[in-house]
C-alpha cells in the first residue's frame, strides 16, 4: 500500500534519476568508459549498484504504510549507507566528481532529513526512548554536517590547506593525543576551570553586597557594563605583563570576562521578585537573609544559571585568546597560533575541535544542572 510520500522522498528520487540519466560519477570513470582498453583505475566499480539500490529502496519503502519507527529506519540505513559507499569511493580520488557524485549526496541527504522529520515526531510512552530520540535528532543532525563537508573538501578537490576534511582532523586528532591532552590540561584545566570558579563566585559574592549597600550596587553597574564592552586583545596583554607567561595571566583574563555577567544577572534576579511576594514574608516576620535564602535566591536561579551558561563559552574563549600574547609552549590558543604559522591547519582544526567538545559539555553539564535545581520554573516544566 502506498502512503502519500513526502517531499524530500520525491525530490531524492528525481535527484536518483538525474544522477543514473548524466552517467559516471568521477573523471576516471568516464575516462574508463571512453577509453575501454586503457588500464584505468576508477571509483565505484562495485559499490555503483549498491548506492543506487540502497537510495531507490529507501524511497521506495518510505512511501508505503509502514509504521513512522519503521521507515524512519528505513531511511536511516539507506541514506547513510550510500553516504558510507559515496565517501569511500571518492578516498584517493579528490578533485575528479563529477555532477552525478554530488546528486547522490544531495539525495541522501534528503533521506536523512526525512529521517530526523519522522523521529522528531514521535512521542515515545517510555522515557528512557524518549531521551534517546531528543539524542539521536541532533545526532544525525551533526554527522550529516561532516558528511557534507567531506564530500565537499574531497568530490570538488578543496586543498587541504584551506579546508581539510573532518577525516583528516580525525587522524590529526588520534597521532596528536599526546600533544593535545596537555593543552586540554594547561587551558582548560587550569586557567579556565580556575578563572571560572573565582569569577563567577566573585561576582555572585559581590552581587549579593550590591544588593544589601544600595550605593555600591549604583557604582558597580554602570562600571560593569563598561568592562563587559572591553577587548580581549587589549586586556590579555596586559595580563600577561602584570601576572607573567603561565596560566595565571590567562586565569585572570577569564576571571575579569566572567565576573561582571554573573554580577549583572544576579543583581537582575534578585530584583526581580515582586511587592506582593517581599510583604508577604514580612507578615511572617521574615529578615533579610531569610527573605533572600528563601524566596530572592530561587528566583534569581534563572539569572544566575544564565550567567553561568554564558560563562562556560566565555571563559573557553578568553583563555584561547590570551594564550595568543604570551604562553610556554603549551595551550590551546599557543598550539593555535604556532600551527597556523607552519601551514599544519589539520593540527590547528584538531584543536578547534577538541575546544568546541568541550565548550559544548561544559555548556550541557550546567543545562543539566540547572534543570535539576530549578525543576519548579514554568520553562523547564514546560519542556
Amino acid at each position: 500500500m502506498i502512503a502519500k510520500p513526502a517531499w524530500q522522498a520525491l525530490l531524492a528520487l528525481v535527484l536518483v534519476l538525474a544522477a543514473w540519466l548524466l552517467g559516471p560519477m568521477t573523471v576516471p570513470e568516464a575516462d574508463s568508459l571512453a577509453n575501454p582498453t586503457a588500464s584505468v583505475t576508477f571509483p565505484f566499480v562495485a559499490t555503483k549498484p549498491l548506492i543506487y539500490g540502497l537510495l531507490l529502496a529507501a524511497i521506495v519503502l518510505s512511501m508505503t504504510r509502514l509504521s513512522a519507527a519503521a521507515r524512519a529506519a528505513i531511511l536511516f540505513v539507506g541514506a547513510h549507507g550510500a553516504a558510507w559507499f559515496l565517501l569511500h569511493g571518492i578516498y584517493g580520488f579528490e578533485g575528479t566528481a563529477r555532477a552525478p557524485f554530488f546528486l547522490l549526496v544531495a539525495a541522501a541527504w534528503l533521506l536523512a532529513w526525512q529521517c530526523v522529520t519522522l523521529l522528531s515526531s514521535q512521542r515515545p510512552l517510555q522515557r528512557w526512548l524518549d531521551t534517546a530520540y531528543r539524542l539521536l535528532v541532533p545526532a544525525i543532525f551533526g554527522i550529516w554536517i561532516l558528511i557534507l563537508w567531506e564530500a565537499a573538501t574531497r568530490g570538488a578537490g578543496i586543498p587541504f590547506i584551506l579546508l581539510p576534511p573532518p577525516t583528516a582532523i580525525g587522524a590529526k586528532l588520534a597521532s596528536s593525543i599526546d600533544i593535545i591532552a596537555a593543552d586540554v590540561r594547561q587551558t582548560i584545566f587550569k586557567a579556565v576551570i580556575v578563572g571560572y570558579v573565582v569569577g563567577c563566585g566573585a561576582g555572585f559574592a559581590v552581587a549579593i553586597l550590591a544588593d544589601r549597600v544600595d550605593f555600591l550596587r549604583r557604582g558597580l553597574l554602570p562600571i560593569g557594563n563598561m568592562v563587559s564592552a572591553l577587548p580581549i586583545i587589549g586586556v590579555a596583554p596586559i595580563m600577561v605583563i602584570w601576572l607573567g607567561f603561565d596560566w595565571q595571566s590567562k586565569a585572570a583574563v577569564v576571571i575579569l570576562m566572567t565576573f561582571f555577567p554573573m554580577l549583572v544577572n544576579t543583581v537582575a534576579g534578585l530584583a526581580s521578585t515582586g511587592h506582593m511576594e517581599r510583604d508577604l514574608m514580612r507578615t511572617y516576620a521574615a529578615g533579610y537573609w531569610q527573605t533572600l535564602l528563601k524566596l530572592r535566591l530561587p528566583a534569581a536561579a534563572p539569572f544566575i544559571f544564565n550567567a553561568l551558561k554564558i560563562n562556560s563559552t566565555l571563559a573557553l574563549i578568553g583563555a584561547i585568546v590570551a594564550e595568543f600574547f604570551g604562553t610556554p609552549v603549551v595551550g590551546m590558543g599557543f598550539r593555535i597560533s604556532a600551527e597556523v604559522g607552519r601551514m599544519n591547519v589539520d593540527m590547528v582544526w584538531a584543536e578547534i575541535a577538541v575546544a568546541a567538545v568541550a565548550g559544548s559539555v561544559f555548556y550541557g553539564a550546567i543545562a543539566l544542572i540547572e534543570r535539576a535545581v530549578t525543576f519548579w520554573h514554568p520553562s523547564v516544566r514546560g519542556g
